[in-house]
């Protein structure tokens, strides 16, 4: 509206400028008849003074000095008249500046006044988006505020809930506490259960496993010259029997046959794989986890398979003892530790050999330091440990075929009359558990000896009398055996007969084994 007014009163300036320069046009062209007529009378009034003069002689002095008069104020007039005049050009070119400016302000005032007018038109655009905008968000927030309140009463509902769901939460820990109290409670009971009935079993137990007949041993085509004993096995149902049965011609030339009945804990015939063999041994596993001393022995001729029991083959099947024993004690480990315990593995792998300790995890390719065998008492726990040996953590039962591959490696072995490898030492593989409670706060130490012996064997079948070396080896094998044999006869009669002395001393494998051989004990 304000250049609305404006460019109407640029305009009536324009008129007013275009009527005052008429109406000086009309100004000036009247007073240019008028001196135009003043002129006019001049020349009648000099052509009658000149025609006068003719007459009068003395009267033309005066009219020339009349005429010099007029002709003076004739041109005084003139000279006024051009003043006049160019005063009168100069004020009309000043105008005519004036209203070419003023067509220029009426120019810029029409573009100014053009795009006013074209940014009313977008305004008015504008105005009519934002009112379509405004009624779309007045839509949005009708529905945002139906969404607001829906939600709201969900949150009411969630908040509802999540209180119920926090009363049954809490409810639940206190549950879950309770039943992981009992879960402690009855691991305890299952630990006292577990243990009794391998109590209960027996303290020592002594298995008897016959190994297939070799091919070599059934090469000979006389009957009576091949290597296979008469054996039976009557006990179908708890394998806990076996007769030998031989025959001998007496001095009158009739046939005598013998029978020598046998019993055990189990027997395991020729056909039993290691895993059955595994199987009767491997809740001794869990006890070593427990905080229980378990102790395995593999105890028989040479060539009987002690070693295949103990170490095994290269496939699954054929795994021996030492690795099925060894993942046993660490699935159980990880069994219990949703309960709380937290165990640390140790091992260490002895070889006794003519009553000589050597680590067969020390540096260098021979163990050249010299091991005692220490006893150590406290008011809570016994123990035996052994001097200057290497001992290994372990955290998972690859570390120990490695371990075992290596020990392997070192041990001492010789070829006899009986078997071409025959082991001259006994191995001992000890596994030392140690774990704790963070529930409780129960500690508790456990160990797992698998024994490995060497075969016992006769001079005159070993070929050994000839062989300085070989004779001292069995000499010492034998006398360790039979002094081993003393210590669990002496330990099987101790719970009968009560208190009695029990022969440890008399080999380092009863000294070393010492504390897990009045525990659990299992003789292959």
């Amino acid at each position: 509206m304000r250049t609305t007014d404006s460019f109407r009163d640029l305009q009536n300036q324009v008129t007013s400028l275009e009527s005052a320069q008429t109406a000086n046009a009309l100004h000036i062209a009247q007073q240019m008849d008028a001196e135009r007529t003043k002129v006019a009378e001049i020349q009648a009034d000099h052509r009658a003074l000149y025609h006068e003069l003719a007459s009068s002689k003395e009267a033309e002095l005066d009219k020339r000095r009349q005429l010099v008069d007029s002709t003076e104020q004739l041109e005084k007039l003139r000279l006024k008249h051009e003043k006049e005049i160019s005063e009168f050009e100069m004020q009309l070119q000043k105008r005519a500046s004036e209203i070419r400016q003023l067509s220029e302000n009426l120019r810029v005032a029409k573009e100014d006044l053009h795009r006013e007018k074209a940014s009313v038109t977008s305004l008015k655009s504008m105005v009519s988006n934002q009112s379509a905008a405004q009624i779309n968000l007045n839509a949005q927030m009708n529905a945002l505020q139906t969404e607001r309140d829906a939600l709201q009463a969900q949150l009411d509902t969630v908040s509802s809930t999540a209180s119920q769901q926090d009363l049954d939460h809490q409810s639940a820990l206190r549950r879950i506490a309770f039943l992981e109290q009992e879960a402690r409670e009855a691991e305890m009971v299952r630990r006292k259960l577990h243990n009794m009935v391998q109590e209960l079993k027996g303290n020592i137990r002594v298995f008897c496993r016959v190994r297939p007949v070799l091919p070599n041993e059934l090469a000979s085509e006389d009957p009576a010259k091949a290597l296979v004993a008469n054996i039976a096995f009557p006990d179908k149902r708890d394998h806990k029997e076996i007769v030998l049965t031989s025959s001998s011609s007496s001095a009158m030339g009739q046939e005598r046959k013998e029978v020598y009945a046998f019993s055990f804990d189990r027997v395991f015939e020729p056909e039993s794989t290691q895993g059955n063999v595994f199987e009767e041994i491997s809740l001794l596993a869990q006890s070593c986890v427990d905080g229980y001393n378990v102790c395995i022995f593999a105890y028989g001729q040479t060539g009987s398979g002690k070693s295949f029991t103990m170490e095994g083959g290269s496939t699954e099947v054929t795994v021996g003892m030492i690795p099925r024993a060894v993942d046993e004690v660490f699935r159980a480990a990880d069994t219990l530790k949703n309960k709380g315990w937290a165990y640390n593995m140790e091992g260490q792998f002895l070889e006794i050999y003519n009553e000589t300790i050597n680590d067969l995890l020390g540096k260098g390719e021979f163990d050249k330091k010299k091991h005692e065998i220490k006893h150590e008492k406290t008011a809570t726990s016994a123990s035996t440990r052994v001097t200057d040996v290497n001992v290994m953590p372990l955290r998972t039962p690859r570390e120990v075929s490695a371990l075992l591959r290596l020990a392997n490696s070192r041990r001492t072995v010789a070829a006899t009359l009986m078997n071409e490898r025959s082991s001259r030492s006994h191995s001992v593989f000890t596994l030392r558990i140690s774990g704790c409670n963070e529930h409780t706060g129960e500690r508790c130490e456990g160990s797992l000896n698998l024994v490995d012996l060497a075969g016992s064997e006769r001079l005159n079948s070993s070929g050994a009398a000839g062989h300085k070396d070989r004779l001292k080896e069995t000499q010492n094998i034998n006398r360790s055996l039979s002094a081993l044999g003393d210590v669990i006869a002496a330990l099987s009669e101790k719970g009968e007969k009560g208190e009695k002395h029990i022969p440890y001393r008399n080999s380092k494998v009863g000294r070393s084994s010492m504390r897990t051989l009045a525990t659990f004990s299992l003789i292959f």
